[in-house]
């Protein structure tokens, strides 16, 4: 029998710090998410597909309506897209 390592939380100061703050992440929200994200409600046809950017920390960097969007902000930044799973 092998022991299973305990997967621990990373804390958000750790995250922030990953990285030297080069690295972000794009993943899909809804509209709702994003709305509560930049707190105003979003315009968009439904079914709309929306991508947050965020800094490795979970702190939201910016908004798009594709992927390929998103991940040119990502390198206009100067930061390094990683895949999250």
């Amino acid at each position: 029998m092998t022991d299973t390592p305990v997967k621990k939380p990373i804390d958000p100061l750790a995250l922030a710090r990953m990285g030297g703050g080069e690295i972000a992440y794009i993943r899909p929200i809804a509209p709702a998410e994003a709305a509560g994200l930049i707190g105003a409600p979003i315009d968009v046809a439904p079914g709309t597909s929306l991508y947050c950017v965020f800094h490795a920390d979970g702190t939201p960097l910016a908004i798009a309506d594709s992927r390929a969007a998103a991940l040119a902000n990502v390198l206009e930044h100067d930061l390094i897209p990683t895949s999250v799973h």
